[in-house]
């Protein structure tokens, strides 16, 4: 793949749709792109469920049938697709090593670690908790690796996993937002997994500074910024984002199970009801965004739901509310946000692509070989994407 081509090419692409993927409905009822594409709103809107859940599950198929619609969009999916990486086959470290380590974490450890390949320096875990990839690399690769962590506990923990397995680990208690935390990067062969928002774009910026030999950064959660708006490395980039932009890159989940499901569009649905009430029963007619609830309120009822969360934001609910009808009334918008929003999230792989090779060309500009690809089935994480980049002789 021809990085600084693709950027340049999504870069555009989600430009000039931006229009599409950028309004969300559960803030509005109808986005403005339903009056200019009104078949493709009455076609969402007519989806099952089982069509919704297979649509929700298969970009490809979702991508056709926008298509459909906006014949634009046909080169969507070509656009957002990424090669599986080669692996290396791991040495069986025997059945205790991976103990006490959750199923389908230590699957994205191997995972990420077999992608990797051969450590050619000492090791630097960022941001590692307790250590689970630094400990199977270093045991792979016959490196010491340090491992960074701002967690004193969890720091702890690892330190005692490590001398278990008899690990050349060493856990060092720092803040990786400190300036403080670049002078670990040089001479070491940095991993990163699942590093949050500017942490792994901190790391990158550290390793690059620093002359880091080799880094390699499975990035998460996007929208974590320090600022409201992201800054692209790009400053030719089209595509400017604010931080709601940028949750959409992580709004796929394909690990949640049935509960998990339900209490999500429960809490969906009650939400979508308490706005209604507030707007009905006040002059401000826009949406308000609802800070984080505690989920313990989604086992009252949908009153008792709407009492707690309006006396947390200050709204006043006339005496005599039709309960039962405000209820209705919010799943039905429920229904309609998840069809509806089937159209901006065709966009998210592309858009957390783009985000991916606007750090990828920066890198390679600084002097380094990057390949981007995915490390695991999406199945295993929808965070699959794994920058690995090699400083040049």
């Amino acid at each position: 793949m021809n990085l600084a081509q693709r950027f340049r090419q999504l870069d555009t692409f989600l430009a000039d749709h931006a229009w599409l993927w950028r309004p969300q409905p559960f803030k509005e009822a109808r986005p403005s792109w339903c009056k200019r594409l009104p078949a493709l709103c009455e076609a969402l809107l007519a989806l099952s469920d089982e069509e919704l859940a297979r649509l929700t599950d298969d970009g490809a198929a979702l991508s056709t049938l926008l298509a459909k619609h906006l014949p634009s969009l046909a080169e969507l999916d070509e656009l957002s697709r990424l090669p599986l990486r080669d692996v290396t086959k791991l040495k069986d470290l025997g059945p205790h090593f991976a103990n006490g380590i959750p199923g389908r974490k230590w699957q994205q450890v191997t995972a990420f670690a077999a992608v990797v390949g051969k450590a050619q320096a000492p090791l630097l875990e960022w941001c590692g908790g307790k250590g689970h990839l630094g400990r199977l690399l270093a045991a792979q690769w016959f490196q010491p690796v340090v491992t960074l962590e701002h967690n004193a506990v969890l720091c702890d923990e690892g330190q005692a996993l490590a001398r278990r397995a008899n690990i050349e680990q060493v856990f060092q208690f720092d803040d990786a937002l400190a300036p403080s935390a670049s002078d670990a990067v040089a001479g070491r062969h940095a991993v990163a997994l699942h590093a949050c928002g500017e942490l792994h774009r901190i790391l990158a910026r550290h390793a690059v500074e620093e002359q880091a030999p080799a880094f390699d950064i499975a990035p998460c959660c996007y929208h974590l910024l320090s600022k409201p708006h992201y800054q692209p490395f790009n400053v030719n980039a089209q595509l400017q984002l604010a931080r709601d932009d940028l949750r959409l890159a992580v709004t796929e989940t394909v690990t949640a199970v049935g509960r998990e499901v339900r209490l999500r569009d429960r809490e969906m649905a009650w939400k979508l009801g308490f706005d209604l009430l507030r707007r009905r029963s006040g002059t401000d007619h826009e949406y308000r965004p609802i800070k984080p609830i505690d989920k313990r309120w989604l086992k009252r009822d949908f009153a008792g739901f709407c009492r707690v969360l309006a006396e947390r934001e200050g709204e006043d609910f006339p005496p005599a509310v039709d309960w039962a009808a405000a209820e209705t009334a919010g799943w039905q918008r429920q229904r309609e946000t998840m069809r509806l929003s089937l159209a901006r999230h065709a966009f998210r792989r592309a858009l957390e692509l783009w985000l991916v090779l606007d750090l990828a060309t920066f890198v390679e500009q600084q002097g380094y070989a990057v390949e981007v690809g995915s490390f695991c089935a999406r199945e295993l994480t929808p965070r699959n994407i794994l920058i690995s980049a090699r400083r040049k002789e």
